[in-house]
């Protein structure tokens, strides 16, 4: 497979992931109906549309009404081409690698609706616990992914640490934490790589939560019961697991 075509490939859906973080936390359907400016509601036409090129052609501002065009347009498209041809370039033309473009996108979905919204949906949770659980009895897939019984207890183990922490968090303080979402996200990882992931990506992402909020909070510009969207941090986190993953793992076998 040409890496011109994959790099295509790549913006086409992420410009469809843009259409997703737009419309996914209003309740809207992401396949029907042309997308339209945000602001003066015309309908664009398919060649301002073209992932990236577009953006740069019109100046970053619509045809229409010349509001600007957010820069998460064209962020969400690269990273997303980056995220393909990444995912290529390490396991090819193969089965692994179209599992891995799927969660991808919808890692980078949900990544941006929690850091705007604060929600993490369940149409994008629910579809890729089913979809780890099923690619886990395929023996032929890459090693990353584990058998079953492991993809069984991971999702279970997953949803079940965050669950408690919600439930425990709520009864000491008599407040919502964290959101069900996360431990949903947390389902979803534990079901794609396992149970040995989880404690390593709660692990992380707490980490990096920590060193991203911590400015705010000693600046003041945070409370501790301020609202943090904690699905970004475990995206990152199940990305440098994954990264580092053969070293993590043989920690737990010394």
């Amino acid at each position: 497979m040409d890496l011109t075509f994959v790099a295509v490939l790549g913006g086409l859906w992420g410009s469809f992931a843009n259409v997703c973080i737009y419309r996914l936390p209003k309740d809207k359907g992401v396949v029907s109906g042309r997308s339209h400016c945000p602001k003066c509601k015309k309908k664009i036409i398919w060649y301002d549309n073209i992932p990236i090129i577009s953006y740069l052609i019109l100046n970053a501002k619509c045809r229409n009404c010349k509001s600007r065009i957010s820069l998460q347009y064209p962020i969400v498209e690269m990273v997303n081409i980056l995220s393909f041809l990444i995912i290529y370039f390490l396991f090819g033309i193969s089965l692994t690698t179209i599992f891995l473009m799927v969660l991808g996108l919808s890692f980078l979905i949900i990544f941006f609706i929690d850091l705007k919204h604060f929600i993490i949906p369940n149409s994008l949770t629910f579809p890729m616990m089913i979809l780890g659980f099923i690619k886990s009895f395929d023996p032929n897939l890459d090693s990353i992914f584990p058998n079953y019984i492991n993809s069984l207890i991971g999702g279970f183990f997953g949803y079940g640490v965050i669950f408690s922490i919600i439930f425990f968090y709520k009864q000491i303080r008599k407040k919502e934490g964290m959101g069900l979402g996360d431990a949903k996200l947390l389902a979803v990882i534990g079901f794609w790589f396992g149970w040995i992931s989880i404690p390593f990506v709660i692990f992380l992402s707490s980490i990096f939560a920590l060193v991203f909020v911590a400015p705010d909070l000693i600046k003041k510009n945070k409370k501790m019961s301020s609202q943090i969207p904690f699905g970004p941090y475990i995206i990152l986190a199940t990305i440098f697991y994954l990264l580092f993953k053969n070293n993590l793992d043989s920690l737990i076998y010394l």
